[in-house]
């Protein structure tokens, strides 16, 4: 599976989607990386309909909401 550095979790504070993804990544037991997109205008442009997103940095893909564990699993190539 890949390390916390090459995976991100596009997020936001108080967005109860974000929470479950990252309780998914939780579940499925990997290291990641969350990134607030509100820190940086060009994520929010990229981002603020889409997310949560899960990034896997090292092959530049990305997994949009909506997710469960099966579809993440397999994103992450568990």
């Amino acid at each position: 599976m890949p390390s916390n550095a090459s995976i991100i979790l596009y997020h936001t504070d108080a967005c109860h989607l974000c929470e479950l993804a990252a309780e998914l990544l939780d579940t499925a037991k990997v290291s990641y990386r969350m990134v607030d997109i509100c820190d940086d205008q060009s994520l929010v442009e990229e981002y603020g309909i889409r997310i949560p997103v899960v990034k896997l940095v090292a092959v530049q893909t990305e997994l949009n909401w909506p997710f469960d564990l099966e579809a993440l699993e397999h994103f992450l190539g568990a």
